[in-house]
Parts: C-alpha cells; structure tokens; sequence
C-alpha cells in the first residue's frame, strides 16, 4: 500500500488518515507515505514534515516516509505541473503498491501523470463543500473518468451527499466514519489537573477548548464574539485556542482578539497553538467548542473532545449535528446563543456523562480501520463496489 499526501500539516483529515495507516499497518498490510510537499506555510505557521506529529508517529512504527521536497505556500510552484525527477521518484513509489491511498483529492493531480505505473486509487474524502476547493474537484472527476480512481471513502454522509450533488457517481462513494483511540482519548482526572495546574486554571474553573486551525472556514471571530460573551458572564471561565495559527505571533488573530475584546491580551484566553497532547487539552476542558461556517464533515474535535468527557457544543455544519446528537448541544451562529449553549453545557455537564460512556464504541477506531481495510480489500482483489453506508461498515 502507498499513501500519497499533498503534505504534513495540521489537521483532522491526516490525522484520521494517519491513524488508519498506523491501524493498517497493525493488520499486516505493509505501507509507504509519499508526501509532495515538505513543507508548508499556511495558517501563519511553518509547518516541516520532519516535525509533524503524524510523521513521527509514522515514522516512529517504521512506515517509510518520503517526499518530493516541494514547499508549500510561497508561492511559484504549479500544483499540476511535475519535474522529470519528481516523476521518477513517484514512479518508483507507486510500482511495487498494489493499491493507493490518496489523502483527499489534490494529490490527484500527481497520481494521473503520463506514464507512471496505474493502480486502483481511493481517495479519501473529509469536507462538505466539494466546490470550495479550488481545482481539486475537477481533478477528482477526471480522475473517475479515466479510471484512476476505484472508490472515495466519505468520513459523513454529508460529505456523501455533497460530492454525489457535485456529480461523483453514487457508486463510488462509501461512508465510513471516523474514529479515534479510545485508549488515549477517555476522561482522565491526572491530566485534567496537570494541564489546568500548568496554566494556573483552578481545578474547578469552567473551561471551553476549541482546537482548529486559524481558517475562515472555522470562522475564529464568531468564537471569539462568543468567548468574550461567555467571559463576561463567567469571570472565572478559562477558553483555550488550539491549533496552527492559534499563537501570540499570528497578526491576523491577535486583530481578531482585540476586535472581539477591545485588547489583544483579555483574562481568561489562552492561545496554545499546535499541541501533540490533546488528550490532555480535552480531558482539562469542560465544553468543545465548533463555530465553523463551512466544510466540515465528521469534525474530530467534537469526537476526541467527545470521548474525553468534554460536552460538545457546535453549530450545524456537516454532520455535526449527528455526531453530538444525545451528547451535546446545537447551536445557531450567534455569539450570545452560544455563549448560553456554554453556561448550559458547563452547569449540565455531569448528566451528559453517561450519554457519552455509552456511545464510545460507535466512535471507535477499531470499527473505523476495519471498515478500510475490508473496502481495500475488494479493491484489491477487483470485487464489485456497492454503495454502503455507516450500519454496513
């Protein structure tokens, strides 16, 4: 098996696709990771491969890593265009693979080349808005149409609906949801207290996280309108910002921190940036928060946040809704209706915590790798692919 990534960056979609590598690769699959990018600028962050946390978990289980060493938003580089060395190294990668795996749909563009090796292709799809990113659309239907690609697998069936809508044949399109480690994400008091005793957080201090990348699709002013809604009334609160482009040294967010606040340091908001221990972040928190727009699919957040104990609190974006549906609460985008959702959340939180005990096995990453490993499989051996879906995987 090769995985081909447009590159390592932070991110639910290589983190779930990461995952399923690693669980693979546990049930005797042997697989490869070619990244096109080494590194990437995006979010206000230089992001290197070598420093990704999915590199070195890859890495650190002996799946080889390589990439063809391109850098990422400095612009000058056509994303469709490929050097003769560039080719021969993909041509290498992809000869002795008896399937691929595409991380979404722009590596695409690499993977339908002029003469290198074909392979069955599956691609992996993880948002809501098909049309939203730029060719990548284009280059999945061109890839249907000649063959490249034998399957996609959607993580929600949002995501199904819209890229059926878009006019990727319904055949081809197969749910599996994500899911996590249960052993790593579950509520744990020893990391509750250590992470709140690094920040100087009183034990029982109500805390919100949310943990996204600075996007507009995350839609960061809204949450921030909320969380200074919700500071307001709850002097004693704590919000926790993760992700890339969550630092003191993002001008757009610090912008963004004093529109909302009327100063760029306001009490209570802690900005954390990229964390390898969300375990840790979720098991402090009281609420996980979602404010996006647009594009979500199956947020990992909610999930991870979800299995630590953490009730989440999202708007109605993908299959959000589902997902928190019994655990958690929906909210319209409104920064006062969510701050409410908040007080709600945080005073209701220990009557959620047998809802969310219980749903633990249907977010399993046991149940997610299997799922991929038996669709591999019939696409290996050639097998007839019918339309399934979540109660079929």
């Amino acid at each position: 098996m090769l995985s081909v990534y447009e590159g390592f960056f932070s991110g639910g979609a290589r983190i779930v696709h990461s995952d399923v590598v690693l669980g693979l690769r546990e049930g005797g699959q042997h697989h490869r990771v070619l990244s096109i990018h080494g590194e990437v600028h995006r979010e206000a962050t230089r992001q290197r491969m070598e420093d990704d946390a999915c590199y070195r978990k890859l890495t650190a289980a002996e799946v080889g890593v390589t990439s063809l060493g391109r850098t990422f938003g400095t612009g000058g580089t056509d994303p469709a265009v490929f050097t003769g060395p560039e080719l021969a190294d993909t041509a290498r990668a992809t000869a002795d693979a008896d399937v691929i795996l595409s991380l979404k749909e722009q590596p695409l563009a690499l993977l339908r080349q002029a003469g290198l090796p074909r392979r069955p292709v599956v691609v992996g799809l993880h948002r809501s808005d098909p049309e939203n990113q730029g060719r990548a659309l284009d280059d999945l239907k061109a890839a249907i149409a000649d063959g490249t690609v034998a399957a996609a697998v959607c993580c929600a069936e949002s995501t199904r609906a819209a890229y059926e809508a878009a006019g990727v044949p319904s055949a081809l399109l197969h749910v599996i949801p994500n899911g996590v480690d249960l052993i790593r994400f579950r509520p744990d008091a020893a990391r509750r207290l250590t992470l709140r005793t690094s920040l100087n957080i009183s034990p029982t201090a109500p805390v919100i996280v949310f943990a996204a990348r600075y996007d507009g699709m995350k839609n960061v002013p809204l949450f921030l309108a909320a969380a200074r809604a919700w500071l307001d009334a709850v002097p004693d609160g704590h919000v926790l910002m993760c992700g890339a482009g969550m630092t003191a040294t993002n001008p757009g967010l610090a912008g963004d921190i004093t529109d909302a606040f009327g100063t760029p340091e306001p009490a209570g908001l802690h900005r954390l940036g990229v964390r390898h221990d969300m375990e840790t972040v979720y098991a402090a928190a009281d609420v996980v928060s979602l404010t996006s727009a647009w594009g979500e699919a199956a947020p990992l957040c909610l999930i991870e946040g979800m299995m630590c104990g953490a009730v989440p609190v999202t708007t109605d974006v993908g299959d959000s809704a589902a997902i928190v549906a019994g655990h958690g609460l929906v909210t319209p985008p409104d920064p006062h209706a969510i701050a409410a959702a908040w007080r709600t959340a945080v005073t209701d939180r220990a009557s959620y915590a047998q809802a969310l005990t219980a749903s633990r096995e249907r977010f399993s990453r046991t149940r997610m790798i299997a799922s991929y490993a038996a669709l591999i499989d019939r696409v290996y051996a050639g097998a007839p692919l019918t339309l399934t879906s979540p109660e079929e995987n």
